[in-house]
């Protein structure tokens, strides 16, 4: 398929403006004298094996929440399902604060995977705010003979053996899909796995070519020069990679993503409780530790309030549900 027909298209709306987000990071919530905080440890609930952007998001945060809170903000890792199994213990949580989840935008489209029957996390949770936002990337294996993104689809066209992708949860599994519909790619080969970091893993090794992921993940291997970051799917360039191109100006406008990372309470949760944890937050981003750690993960913090993180979940669910009637999951 020529690549006229990539420029044909529209990039998809942005989550939310970065210059918008930013100023919500900056300016103090008025909500700031929130009296609610905890009393006892919190659980702070990972979806997703250890070692990808999620896990690395919730332990740079929760070291700090403890120290604001006084009380240990516990990580606990519970992958599964597309991320259903971690999130469904907050869905069935009581709804007081004491456990939550770390998600990202694949969770809007949990009710469209089969085998998960239908169930929408998004109707039993209450969304809280963004933690961290980073441009989703296009990643490959050093090993490849390629430098760009429109080199990859050409060799890939050309190459003895199918090219290989592989997928950490659906909303890459859609994207692989869509890739392989208006690439050209036919035989591209979908590769599902459990986490970021066997991903990562195979990818060094060329067990498997390529990944739509975070840059949280990648970056580090990238620097190490045994992978290769083709192009970063926000907006603009990332800050942490000036270097690479986004995906428009490679030629593919509609791989455009921004990953939010966000947190999630049992829906029911009061809002005095979930405007405390977003104090909380507020200050815990402004140590310079942990923005360092964000940073070094290619993400920027990013805290906003209840109605706004809402919004962003809203018009991820509207983009992803317009792409899933294109590309059902099978």
């Amino acid at each position: 398929m020529p690549l006229e027909r990539f420029k044909k298209h529209k990039p998809p709306p942005v989550l939310c403006a970065l210059a918008a987000v930013a100023l919500c990071a900056l300016a103090p919530p008025a909500f700031a004298q929130a009296a609610w905080h905890p009393d006892r440890p919190v659980t702070l609930v990972v979806p997703y094996a250890a070692g990808g952007g999620t896990d690395a998001t919730a332990r740079a945060v929760s070291k700090q929440l403890g120290m604001i809170w006084g009380q240990p903000v516990i990580v606990e890792n519970m992958p599964g399902a597309d991320g259903l199994i971690g999130t469904r213990r907050v869905m069935e949580a009581k709804p007081d604060g004491y456990t939550l989840v770390l998600q990202v935008p694949s969770i809007v489209i949990t009710k469209y995977t089969p085998g998960l029957k239908g169930i929408d996390p998004l109707a039993r949770l209450e969304p809280v705010t963004a933690v961290s936002m980073s441009p989703a990337a296009v990643v490959v294996s050093a090993k490849l003979p390629v430098k760009t993104f429109g080199e990859f689809v050409q060799y890939c066209k050309t190459a003895a053996q199918p090219c290989s992708l592989a997928t950490g949860e659906s909303l890459a599994r859609v994207s692989a899909k869509q890739l392989a519909a208006e690439a050209g790619l036919p035989n591209l080969i979908v590769v599902n796995y459990r986490g970021t970091g066997a991903i990562v893993t195979d990818m060094i090794a060329n067990n498997v070519n390529m990944a739509f992921t975070g840059i949280t993940a990648a970056l580090p291997h990238y620097k190490a020069g045994t992978l290769k970051i083709l192009a970063t799917q926000g907006p603009r360039r990332a800050a942490a990679l000036p270097e690479v191109p986004t995906t428009a100006e490679a030629g593919y406008p509609q791989f455009q993503s921004v990953t939010w990372f966000g947190l999630f309470a049992p829906k029911g949760t009061p809002p005095n409780v979930t405007q405390g944890i977003v104090a909380a937050l507020h200050e815990a981003v402004k140590d310079a530790d942990v923005r360092k750690t964000i940073a070094s993960a290619g993400a920027e913090p990013v805290v906003n309030t209840p109605a706004a993180f809402a919004a962003q979940v809203r018009e991820e669910s509207e983009r992803m549900a317009a792409l899933v009637k294109l590309y059902p999951l099978e």
